[in-house]
């Protein structure tokens, strides 16, 4: 079933900075090789940090010198919100990138797998959650597990609820994810591949006309405009489906659960927190889909997308 084509192809050297946009790519077993490469680390906090926690993040932009590989992750160009950058690989990089952010940081490539300790959680809300993993029927106890009211505070810190909104429903999520802030040797949020159309926007345009409803708030890998004569928050209904991009065939896990981020300040963009509060109360906290790949290959702008 023809969905549309691919309008926009993003990758994100550094988690939570802007990304670059690609006319084409090649999709391997981590996605589009470099996407997530590089991340901030609150070193005093021993945590990966994300847009939610340092909105600034989303103002500073990044590019690769060289096009990274499966394996193999080049040094980056950070640029900061008043057009001053620095490079991965100077010696001040840390203390600049601190300095912007006002927060004691350091920069860090992936990691290999094995590193546990480089992304595992700290809290409180992660040392309850985390041995409990494995249990059986771990899925059908979290609704309990989340509402232990340290637990419910940082969920709600984490995806930015206010205290009247539902948190996220975390069944969907990859085990590790409770214990990780990201799946082992990566820097994903919980798969490789984040898919958008234009379909869902259009409809969150309709619900709240006065928000800038740009793809660059949302942060995904392809950008798919959809065909004539399909409308709606179609991607809700990919779960467990697999879609054909180019000649990479993703499978749809899960539904992509929406934070702050989305509504944070960018560049020529405003914050604008209607826009998550919209998202929370009419698509049921969910814009876009996380997928994860289930055949490599290429992709480029224009080519088909097709739900098979």
């Amino acid at each position: 079933m023809l969905i549309g084509t691919v309008e926009q192809i993003w990758r994100y050297p550094v988690k939570s900075m802007a990304g670059e946009q690609l006319n084409d790519c090649t999709v391997g077993p981590l996605g589009l090789p470099g996407d997530r490469g590089w991340a901030v680390k609150d070193e005093e906090k021993s945590e990966i940090k994300t847009a939610t926690r340092i909105p600034l993040l989303m103002q500073c932009a990044s590019q690769y010198r060289e096009q990274p590989t499966d394996d193999y992750i080049p040094h980056v160009n950070i640029i900061f919100p008043d057009g001053s950058s620095v490079t991965s690989d100077d010696p001040e990089i840390d203390a600049r990138v601190s300095s912007v952010l006002g927060k004691k940081v350091r920069l860090w490539p992936r990691q290999p797998a094995s590193n546990k300790e480089h992304y595992r959680r700290p809290g409180v809300a992660a040392r309850v959650i985390a041995p409990l993993a494995n249990v059986p029927g771990f899925r059908a106890l979290l609704p309990a597990i989340t509402k232990i009211p340290s637990v419910d505070a940082t969920l709600r810190a984490a995806f930015s609820r206010t205290e009247d909104e539902p948190t996220p429903d975390l069944s969907q999520l990859p085990k590790e994810l409770f214990e990780f802030t990201s799946p082992l040797g990566t820097y994903f949020d919980a798969f490789p591949i984040h898919v958008l159309t234009s379909a869902s926007l259009a409809v969150m345009s309709q619900l709240n006309p006065a928000a800038a409803w740009e793809v660059r708030r949302f942060r995904p890998n392809f950008f798919v405009k959809t065909a004539d004569g399909i409308e709606g928050l179609v991607e809700s209904e990919w779960v467990g489906r697999t879609l054909r991009i180019g000649t990479v065939e993703v499978k749809c896990e899960m539904p992509a659960v929406r934070c702050g981020m989305a509504s944070n300040a960018q560049k020529e963009l405003a914050k604008d927190p209607s826009v998550l509060r919209t998202i929370v109360k009419e698509a049921n906290q969910n814009l876009g889909v996380y997928a994860s790949v289930a055949k490599h290959g290429a992709v480029r702008e224009g080519d088909r997308v097709d739900l098979v």
